[in-house]
């Protein structure tokens, strides 16, 4: 009994640290649960210029290679099986375990999974508009001006990253002064 009690305390623990990541950009939405810390690498993408989700995870990968090396492989056998014109498993898809990997946005259903936080919550990097909302976000503040620790092999190095969003960004909420 105290075996499966730790192991679900153990699942929770992880879970605190994972967020769901939404990102609009002029193709479309795409949608995942990653690591709750990649919100800072992804702040940093946008705050140098990142135009789409891929570029973004692109400028991301430098923080956290592993994790971002992950959500571009599912997002690539997602893209295998489903496709605007062809969404037919998409809600059974979405159904499962599977909607935590990452998906594009094609239909309702798809977007309302794409707008359910997950762990620590729900922050949408929005680079057509330059905003990114914090729709529910209980793992850290994100400011405007931070840094953030690289990564390798998933593992936190002595390195640091740092990022400061230009003045057209917007996080939203916005703090109270």
């Amino acid at each position: 009994m105290s075996t499966e009690r730790n192991s679900r305390e153990r699942l929770s623990l992880q879970q605190r640290f994972m967020m769901r990541f939404t990102v609009v950009d002029s193709r479309g939405t795409v949608s995942f649960v990653a690591p709750a810390h990649l919100m800072k690498a992804f702040a940093a993408g946008c705050a140098r210029g990142a135009s789409d989700a891929l570029d973004l995870l692109r400028v991301a990968s430098a923080c956290d290679q592993l994790a971002v090396e992950r959500i571009r492989r599912d997002l690539h056998i997602f893209d295998e099986y489903h496709t605007s014109n062809r969404t037919e498993h998409l809600e059974t898809w979405l159904s499962h375990e599977s909607a935590r990997r990452p998906f594009r946005v094609f239909d309702h259903v798809s977007r309302q999974v794409s707008l359910r936080p997950e762990g620590a919550g729900l922050v949408v990097f929005n680079l057509l508009r330059q905003r990114i909302v914090q729709v529910q976000n209980s793992f850290a503040e994100l400011r405007r001006r931070d840094r953030g620790r690289i990564r390798r092999d998933g593992k936190p190095t002595p390195q640091l990253y740092r990022y400061e969003l230009p003045a057209e960004w917007r996080i939203l909420p916005e703090r109270a002064p």
